[in-house]
């Protein structure tokens, strides 16, 4: 992204050994509760897709809603929410992956889009790369367009990027 997101480094915490022991967590709850960082990091994301064409944006449960909502404002879209399994009503359509520790599934619900859309992706933290391949896969199956993935936070020592090498992937911050 071409806005300078260096700062906001400051205002993302590590939380050793969450959910399990050897996982660092990257909590990015400071970044939220700051009206400027929060702002910026809606406005970096919305700009450098601006010129796109977006039909809806999706927010990965949970953080990537907090982002993906303001993002789907700015563009005038609709804002589809992707769960964690158990957590929507209705018919849906689910897809499991592997996570750095353990395995989780993500669903949809089978009326979220419509053949075509257009659809920018939108999670908090890219690291192995399993729940945004597993998100694109249930986008693209139900006939929608993933024309972007964007993220706050990217684990480059994780190699997730390997598992999205078709999507256009863009990241505020790399470590």
């Amino acid at each position: 992204m071409a806005h300078d997101a260096s700062w906001l480094k400051d205002h993302i915490r590590d939380i050793p050994d969450f959910p399990k022991p050897g996982v660092v967590f990257k909590d990015i709850t400071p970044l939220l509760a700051d009206v400027d960082a929060f702002r910026f990091a809606v406005d970096a994301i919305a700009d450098h897709f601006a010129g796109s064409e977006v039909d809806k944006v999706l927010g990965v449960e949970a953080r990537g809603f907090i982002i993906a909502a303001p993002v789907a404002y700015r563009f005038g879209a609709g804002f589809v929410p992707v769960r964690k399994a158990g957590k929507l009503p209705d018919e849906i359509e689910a897809e499991e992956y592997e996570l750095e520790y353990g395995t989780a599934t993500v669903e949809v619900l089978t009326d979220a889009f419509s053949p075509g859309d257009r659809v920018l992706v939108i999670d908090d933290v890219l690291a192995t790369g399993g729940t945004a391949r597993a998100t694109a896969d249930l986008v693209q199956r139900a006939g929608a367009q993933v024309t972007g993935l964007a993220v706050l936070l990217e684990l480059s020592f994780l190699n997730g990027r390997a598992k999205l090498a078709d999507l256009p992937v863009s990241a505020l911050l790399t470590v």
